[in-house]
C-alpha cells in the first residue's frame, strides 16, 4: 500500500474543491482526513490455453528517485509469487499495460551488479507505441525504464507489438490512450465471461463534479465498457474498489497480499493453481 496527495491526482484542476465537495462518499475509503488517496499495487497472473501470462510486475526492489516509500521493498513479491503456485521460469509472456515505474519493477532483479530479467523463459511484450516514446527520452514516471524495461529489450527477450495485439485467443490487449501515448488494457473472455484488467484506467465520477481531470493528457481519450458479466482489475484499487465477478472457470480470485503489491491471479482453465 502506498499513500499520494489526491489533488496531485488532478493537476490543473479544481481538484480540492471538488474532492471537498464529495467528500460524504470520498472518505474514508477513497480519500483520508489528511487528503491522501491510498493506492495498492497488482500483479495479476493469468493462466490460458497453456500459457502463463504476468500483466504488470508492481514496484520491483530499487531505488524509485522521489518515492521513497516505493524503494527498496525487497523481494517478498518473489516469494509470494512462488507460494502462489508459479515459478518465474514457467512464465511464458510478461504483458505491460503501460510503462510507468510500478507496473515494471520486477521485470528485471539485480544480479552480480547487473539488471536481468526476473522471468528469463517469457517474451516481454512492451506497446510499441509506448515504448518509443519512453525511449525517446520523454519526462514522466517511466523513471525506471533504464533498469526495469531496457534491459529486457537489450537481451533480446522484448517484442514490441501493436496496441491490439493477441496474446492468446483468450487474451488480448486493448487500446486505451489517455494516462500514457500506449496505455492498453488487457481484455480477457473465455467461455463467454469477460474480464478487463484496465491497468491505469478508472470510471471518475470527478468529471461530473467539475474537475478538470480529462485536461491531464492531450492524448485523453474517454473509453466506456459494457456487459452483463465481466469482471474489472484497476491496476491500484484496494479490494473494496474493484467491480468484478468470478468467471465459471476460476478467473479473478485468490488475491493475496505482497508487500509493497496486491497480486492477484487469473485462470482461464482449471482452479486454482496449486
Amino acid at each position: 500500500m502506498a499513500s499520494v496527495d489526491a489533488s496531485g491526482m488532478f493537476p490543473g484542476s479544481n481538484a480540492e474543491e471538488v474532492i471537498a465537495a464529495n467528500a460524504d462518499w470520498l472518505k474514508p475509503h477513497f480519500v483520508d482526513d489528511d487528503g491522501m488517496m491510498p493506492l495498492s499495487i497488482h500483479a495479476l497472473v493469468v493462466k490460458s490455453m497453456g500459457k502463463t501470462i504476468v500483466v504488470d510486475t508492481c514496484l520491483g526492489n530499487r531505488p524509485v528517485a522521489g518515492f521513497d516509500a516505493m524503494s527498496h521493498l525487497g523481494d517478498q513479491f518473489l516469494h509470494d509469487f512462488a507460494a502462489a503456485g508459479f515459478g518465474v521460469e514457467a512464465v511464458d509472456f510478461v504483458a505491460c499495460t503501460h510503462l510507468h515505474f510500478d507496473h515494471v519493477g520486477f521485470n528485471t532483479v539485480l544480479v552480480d551488479g547487473q539488471w536481468v530479467a526476473t522471468f528469463p523463459n517469457a517474451r516481454y511484450l512492451f506497446g510499441r507505441i509506448e515504448y518509443e516514446h519512453w525511449d525517446a527520452g520523454n519526462p514522466g514516471a517511466a523513471i525506471t525504464f533504464g533498469d526495469a524495461v531496457k534491459p529486457v529489450f537489450v537481451a533480446g527477450l522484448a517484442d514490441l507489438v501493436d496496441t491490439d495485439h493477441k496474446i492468446t485467443d483468450e487474451v488480448r490487449f486493448a487500446p486505451t490512450p489517455g494516462h500514457t501515448p500506449g496505455h492498453v488494457s488487457v481484455h480477457i473472455e473465455s467461455k463467454g465471461e469477460r474480464s478487463h484488467r484496465l491497468g491505469d484506467v478508472s470510471r471518475c465520477r470527478f468529471a461530473a463534479g467539475g474537475a478538470d481531470a480529462s485536461r491531464t493528457s492531450q492524448r485523453a481519450r474517454r473509453s466506456a465498457g459494457a456487459g452483463d458479466r465481466y469482471a474489472f482489475r484497476p491496476a491500484h484499487r484496494r479490494p473494496h474498489q474493484e467491480g468484478q465477478r468470478q468467471l465459471p472457470t476460476g478467473g479473478l480470485v485468490g488475491n493475496r497480499y505482497l508487500r509493497g503489491a496486491r497480486g492477484c491471479w487469473a485462470q482461464c482453465e482449471g482452479g486454482p493453481p496449486r
